[in-house]
């Protein structure tokens, strides 16, 4: 062969291996081996496991519920309060999505669930009213609703499943925590619950603990027992045949153990109901939880229309508050 032709091919080779070897480099710059692989992703699980370890610990320890952010201010910061006066007419309490009442840890709002979103009237994401769903009328028949035998029997009722209104509040417990309350009403006093609880809550006004009735099988004294506020019940008035305002979903009992019903014998002696709470019949002693002409939960009810059974005179019922239909 020509040495110059072999030269030439010689040059030709070089210049290929240069090439192939620079195009090598370049894919290998931009990809590893499976040992490279798996060496990195195990470096990165534990940094990132790290990490995520970290994040909880920083949000456990914080332990902040989501109203949070928007937790009426002390009244010694005005400029906070102001803050605060100005979200609540432009903000919701919480930025959760209506639909999640399934998820709720309350019995009502976790059988009403999203069904009733369309007929929802809601003056924030957690204070509003709406129809009773299928699951939660089933739920209280034969307990605060009666379970009846015949359609004459239904008729006979003083209110119908769909006079009810299921009523989703926040308030403050005795904890100073916010937390979820519910109740079932009348129709009729539904938005006057929904903008007085509204109104508690924003004044951090504390309530121990609001949930439904059915909850203690209807009975009355085991709710008040357990100072549980609580409003429809399907019942007789203490001592008596005749329907309580309870009944027609019309009244409402606040903080009952520190409120109680006060009735007096012919001989003037007192007889209260819960019996545990004797202590709190004396009114001319101050203590907490106690409603009164000047307590904000009174002074509500009383603009919204209800009347106060503290200002009964045959009896004292300190709890409670109705409204008559009109």
């Amino acid at each position: 062969m020509d040495r110059s032709k072999l030269l030439k091919m010689l040059v030709w080779l070089s210049v290929i291996v240069v090439i192939a070897a620079g195009v090598s480099h370049l894919v290998q710059g931009n990809s590893m081996s499976l040992a490279e692989y798996a060496e990195l992703h195990s470096s990165e699980s534990s940094s990132g496991a790290s990490s995520t370890a970290s994040g909880n610990t920083a949000s456990a320890s914080t332990g902040s519920p989501a109203h949070d952010s928007l937790e009426p201010s002390t009244p010694d910061d005005p400029q906070a309060s102001q803050a605060a006066d100005s979200m609540e007419s432009s903000q919701p309490f919480t930025d959760k999505d209506p639909q999640d009442s399934e998820s709720s840890q309350l019995t009502g709002a976790a059988l009403n669930g999203s069904s009733q979103l369309a007929q929802r009237v809601s003056l924030t994401d957690d204070f509003y009213y709406e129809p009773l769903s299928d699951n939660l009328r089933r739920y209280i028949t034969g307990i605060s609703y009666p379970a009846t035998d015949s359609d004459e029997e239904t008729a006979a009722l003083v209110v119908g499943y769909d006079d009810l209104r299921y009523v989703h509040v926040l308030h403050y417990d005795f904890d100073g925590n916010s937390t979820e309350g519910e109740l079932i009403c009348n129709e009729y006093i539904a938005q006057d619950l929904v903008e007085i609880f509204h109104e508690l809550y924003y004044n951090e006004y504390q309530i121990e603990r609001m949930v439904l009735i059915d909850e203690y099988d209807g009975d009355d004294t085991a709710s008040m027992e357990d100072n549980n506020t609580s409003c429809f019940n399907y019942r007789v008035v203490e001592g008596s045949s005749s329907l309580s305002k309870h009944a027609y979903g019309l009244a409402i009992d606040v903080n009952p153990f520190y409120n109680p019903y006060v009735t007096y014998e012919k001989d003037g002696t007192e007889k209260v109901s819960p019996v545990a709470a004797l202590g709190y019949a004396d009114r001319s002693v101050n203590f907490p939880y106690k409603i009164d002409e000047e307590d904000l939960c009174c002074r509500l009810f009383k603009e919204h229309g209800f009347i106060w059974g503290g200002n009964w005179n045959s009896l004292k019922d300190y709890q409670h508050f109705q409204k008559t239909l009109k």
